[in-house]
């Protein structure tokens, strides 16, 4: 069996400490890793967890999961996946953060990986894979730690939440935002809907919207769906004024009824923030716009997911 061992570094002006925390805490990955859609925290033991994680690679959604062994003293994280993706048959790795004075870290990510049945084709696939996703974390971890140390992300990065309560059941209101096909017939947003589920539960998503001064817009999202409960989410083709947009559909049941709640998590682009609404334009102002965009989409969602959900409890 041949094994691969391939290894990726970067320089970091962030202290040590501070790349190690953005990396051990793996709910943070959606947000600054680009190929990532979403990270479930499986279960914790002291420093050893296992995570499942679903991903892009070489533009191909797909999930794995991993056990981790976290060492804050020792600045290294190693991680080794159990149940492997095809075309992949073992593979593993260490995070390691060197310290570069008190306000500098070189980070080298180490990964060690075979394919299945020794396949060339898949080891180079996989090889392509490993070097696209590294050299893309790498420079994302450096982007999101510098900018964090020196606190420029807070205004830009925001995140909220909007809810309706109905009397209807939490199956019958996710089966409407699960049955996404269906939206261009059941909400007025919505012009187009292209949906692929060739892995059940990852879903990978493409709609135009229509804004209120009736242009069309396409995006495109990666879904994770968890029966009945929620749905996860990262727009990977994103509208001009963000560089991130992440979300969750959520449906609790409670007495009487199910609360029904999106959630989004939004990084603006500053770069086309005065092409969009003007030369006069602030941060403040590209956030009042995007928050009311996505929060009016989503009301409207919500509003048709509660008449759903009703209709079916009559």
């Amino acid at each position: 069996m041949t094994t691969r061992e391939v290894e990726h570094e970067i320089t970091i002006g962030a202290p040590a400490a501070a790349v190690y925390q953005l990396l051990a805490d793996v709910t943070n990955w959606p947000r600054i890793f680009p190929p990532t859609i979403h990270v479930d925290r499986v279960e914790a033991d002291g420093d050893e967890e296992r995570i499942r994680i679903w991903a892009t690679a070489n533009g191909s959604p797909k999930n794995w999961t991993s056990r981790r062994t976290l060492d804050p003293a020792g600045l290294r994280i190693t991680f080794r996946q159990e149940v492997p993706a095809e075309p992949v048959k073992h593979m593993g790795g260490t995070w390691i953060i060197e310290p570069l004075g008190e306000s500098g870290a070189r980070v080298r990510l180490l990964h060690d990986f075979s394919a299945i049945g020794d396949d060339p084709h898949d080891l180079l696939w996989i090889a392509r894979a490993v070097d696209k996703n590294s050299t893309s974390e790498l420079a994302a971890l450096k982007a999101n730690v510098e900018a964090a140390h020196a606190a420029e992300t807070e205004e830009l990065t925001f995140s909220f939440t909007d809810t309706v309560r109905t009397t209807g059941s939490a199956k019958d209101a996710f089966d409407f935002i699960n049955e996404a096909h269906l939206w261009a017939e059941r909400l007025p947003h919505v012009a187009v809907v292209r949906l692929a589920e060739d892995t059940p539960g990852l879903q990978e998503l493409e709609m135009d919207t229509r804004a209120k001064d009736g242009s069309v817009h396409t995006t495109k999202s990666y879904r994770v769906v968890f029966p009945h409960s929620k749905i996860a989410y990262k727009q990977v083709t994103l509208p001009a004024l963000m560089t991130l947009h992440t979300g969750e559909w959520t449906f609790v049941e409670t007495d009487g009824g199910t609360d029904v709640s999106s959630q989004h998590t939004v990084t603006l682009n500053t770069e086309n923030i005065a092409r969009i609404l003007g030369p006069e334009a602030t941060v403040a102002d590209a956030r009042a716009y995007v928050h009311t965009a996505l929060s009016t989409n989503s009301c409207a969602t919500l509003a048709h997911a509660k008449a759903h959900a009703e209709s079916k409890a009559l």
